[in-house]
This record gives structure tokens, C-alpha cells and sequence, in this order.
């Protein structure tokens, strides 16, 4: 190899990464340290930004939506009027989210006590009725060896003790819960500064970005974060339409057949419909908890709806509401929402399916570009499989010769 002036770039390059791999590889710790205390310190910033890229959504939709003519002499205020109006939107929604859910789960936990004697009456009742319709199965589960004031004294224990750990457990994060208030807050001012200089901010990374890359580097990497940018953006409207949409249709279908806490289940499905596709699941455990304790004998008739509702959404809503919105097909976005499930838990979830849609954009466009490099014609690869002529001449010859092979046997 030549020693030019690339090659020993190239060269000198390979080798301080090998360095740094290995230092790496045998200081893992420190640095898994080191990183930990860097997130810690940025974590109000990653809040703040995280604030500012949710709020900017509907920022931008009234700002297009109220200030479209530029000549107004109200048209300078469309930035403080636009942010205030959206930040005020998502607290109201938060505070009726807050004030509906609270207190019906509140009182639901205090009137366990109350009707979880009548509830194990009722449990009783029922086993006693299967056992003189079925005699044969409830000698093989031998439903007359269970002890019901047994069942029904560790269940209020448990009720109780968990009560209790759960007091313990808040008082011992009450640290914790001002650390975060602390973030928030400070991430909050971060999100307002983010938001009012928003367009000065993308012009200063811009110029560092090409300051530090090459130009057609740059371009590619800023053509990139736009794609992510817009595709996020589609996400968290398609996700958030999406929610409303399962917990109004929920609320009606429940409130028809008489399901009680119709709102607050509906609000709730709403708010955990938020997490793609498995969000809802959380709500309805939640709602039928709900169910449960208030009327036991709906709880068959609430999951049987939520099974349809859920496979209503799920086929013909979520892939065309969210997939349609940032792009990519169902299956992708199934795939998506397990994958980052499994890997980072719900924030998984959230993040992996718009990332997706971006590698599946340049993907696609990588795919396109080097079929057109190599001259492949656009039908060899959509529409209908084409059969080489020399394969369908080889299939016509094999079939005369089984005809033969036929007709010797008939013979």
C-alpha cells in the first residue's frame, strides 16, 4: 500500500481506535460510571428537549392555524401567544385526566374492604352451583378442600401490608420525587428557551454541521434529522389521535351495555393507549380492576368488549391512523413496538416505531438507488413474479415427459 497522505490518515485512524477500544474494554466500569453521571447531569436538558419536541406539535398547528397572515400587527406575537396556548392545552388535559381518574380509583381501593366479603359470599355461591351441575369435575378439583375465611383473611392482609409498604415506599422516594420535580422544572425552562429560539438554534447546528463534516456529508446527515424530525412529529399526532379515538369508541360501546366508571376506564384506556398496540392492555386491567370491585358480574361482558374494541383498533385503526402517519407498513410497526419493548420497555415502545420508519425510508431509497445502478428493470422486482423463459421451457419438457411416463403406465 501507498504511503500517501489518505492512506496514513486512514492508518493513524485505525490505530486510535484499536487504543481506544481496548482502553474501553479494560476501564468498562469507570466508564459505565463516567456515562451515568453525564445523563444524570443532562437529564433536565433531555426532559427539557423532550417537553419542546411534544409541545412543538401543537404549537406549529396554531401557529398556522391563528397567524397565517403575515401583514397582521399581531403576527410578532404568534411564537409567546402560540406556546402559552399549547402548554395551557396539555396541563388542562392533564389536570381532567387527573381529577376524573383519582378519585374513582381512590374510591374504589377504600370500598375493597367493604365488598370483598360479599365478593368471596358470591365466589362461594358460585363454586357451590358449578359443584351440583358438574359433581364429577368438582370431585377431580376438589373445590370442597378450599378454605374461604382462609382466602379471605390473606387477601385483606395483603390488601392491608401492601398499604402499608406502599406508605413506606413513598416516604422513602420522597427524595427521589423532588429530584424529579427539580428536573422537570429546570427542563421546562430549557423547552421554553428551545421553543421561542427554535428556528436561531437550527441555523447555529446547521453551521456546525457543516463546519464538521463535508458538505455532501452534511447534506445527507441534515436531509436525515429532517426525515426524523417529520417523522416524529407525524407519530406523536397519529398516536395521540389514535388514543382519542380508542377511548371515545370505548366510552360508547361501554356506556351502551351499562359498564360502570365508563369515563374514567375510557380516559384511562385513552392515556395507556399512548404506548403503541400493548398500551391498552394496561388500561383495561386497570379498568377491569374497576369493574371487579364494583360489579363483579360485568366483568366477563367488559373484557368480551374490550376484545373487540381492541381488535377493531388494532386491524383497522392503529395501521392506518399511526403506520399511515409515519410510513411504514403494520407488520413493521408490530415488530417495531416488540422489539423496542423488549429492549428498553415502554420508552422502547414509544421511540422505536418512528425510528423504524426512518430506516425504513433509507432503506428503501438505498434499495432504489443501487437497483438503478445496476440496471434493473422496475418490473423484475414489483408486480407479479416473471418466470425466465428457460424455466418454463424446462417445466413444458417435464410435463410432456410425465404425460409419457403416463401413458406407458396406462398401457
Amino acid at each position: 500500500m501507498e504511503l500517501n497522505k489518505n492512506n496514513i490518515k486512514k492508518i493513524i485512524f485505525i490505530g486510535c481506535s484499536i487504543v481506544l477500544f481496548i482502553f474501553a474494554l479494560f476501564n468498562f466500569k469507570i466508564l459505565a460510571a463516567a456515562f451515568d453521571k453525564l445523563i444524570s447531569v443532562m437529564l433536565p436538558f433531555i426532559i427539557g428537549f423532550c417537553i419542546a419536541f411534544v409541545v412543538n406539535v401543537p404549537m406549529k398547528a396554531i401557529e398556522n392555524l391563528i397567524f397565517r397572515n403575515k401583514d397582521s400587527r399581531f403576527y410578532k406575537l404568534k411564537r409567546p401567544v402560540s406556546m402559552v396556548i399549547a402548554f395551557a392545552v396539555i396541563i388542562l388535559i392533564i389536570a381532567f385526566a387527573v381529577t376524573m381518574v383519582i378519585p374513582d380509583i381512590a374510591k374504589t381501593i377504600d370500598s375493597i374492604g367493604e365488598k370483598f366479603p360479599a365478593f368471596i359470599d358470591n365466589a362461594k355461591k358460585w363454586v357451590d352451583s358449578l359443584t351440583r351441575k358438574f359433581p364429577a369435575m368438582a370431585e377431580k378439583l376438589d373445590f370442597k378442600s378450599i378454605d374461604w375465611n382462609t382466602i379471605m383473611g390473606s387477601a385483606l392482609d395483603f390488601v392491608k401490608n401492601g398499604g402499608t409498604l406502599l406508605i413506606t415506599k413513598t416516604v422513602g422516594m420522597a427524595s427521589s420525587v423532588i429530584g424529579v420535580f427539580v428536573n422537570i422544572f429546570v427542563g421546562l425552562f430549557f423547552a421554553f428557551y428551545v421553543l421561542a429560539q427554535k428556528e436561531t438554534l437550527k441555523k447555529q447546528c446547521k453551521g456546525l454541521v457543516y463546519v464538521i463534516m463535508k458538505e455532501s456529508h452534511a447534506d445527507r446527515f441534515i436531509k436525515v434529522c429532517a426525515m426524523a424530525d417529520q417523522t416524529f412529529s407525524n407519530f406523536i399526532s397519529g398516536q395521540c389521535l389514535e388514543a382519542c379515538i380508542l377511548g371515545l369508541l370505548f366510552f360508547i360501546v361501554i356506556t351502551i351495555f351499562g359498564i360502570p366508571y365508563a369515563l374514567t376506564i375510557s380516559i384511562v384506556i385513552a392515556i395507556t393507549a399512548l404506548v403503541p398496540i400493548v398500551g391498552a392492555f394496561i388500561g383495561c386491567v386497570v379498568g377491569g380492576f374497576l369493574v371487579l370491585v364494583d360489579t363483579p358480574s360485568k366483568l366477563i361482558l367488559y373484557i368480551i368488549l374490550f376484545i373487540c374494541v381492541q381488535q377493531i383498533e388494532g386491524n383497522f385503526i392503529y395501521p392506518h391512523v399511526v403506520g399511515g402517519s409515519v410510513g411504514l407498513p403494520s407488520i413493521w410497526v408490530l415488530v417495531s413496538v416488540m422489539v423496542g419493548g423488549d429492549l428498553f420497555g415502554i420508552v422502547g415502545m414509544l421511540v422505536f416505531v418512528p425510528l423504524s420508519s426512518v430506516v425504513y425510508a433509507l432503506a428503501q431509497e438505498f434499495v432504489i438507488v443501487r437497483l438503478k445502478e445496476k440496471g434493473i428493470p422496475r418490473a423484475k422486482y414489483i408486480g407479479s413474479c416473471v418466470v425466465p423463459e428457460r424455466f418454463r421451457r424446462g417445466r413444458s419438457a417435464d410435463k410432456k415427459k410425465s404425460d409419457k411416463n403416463k401413458e406407458k403406465s396406462g398401457k
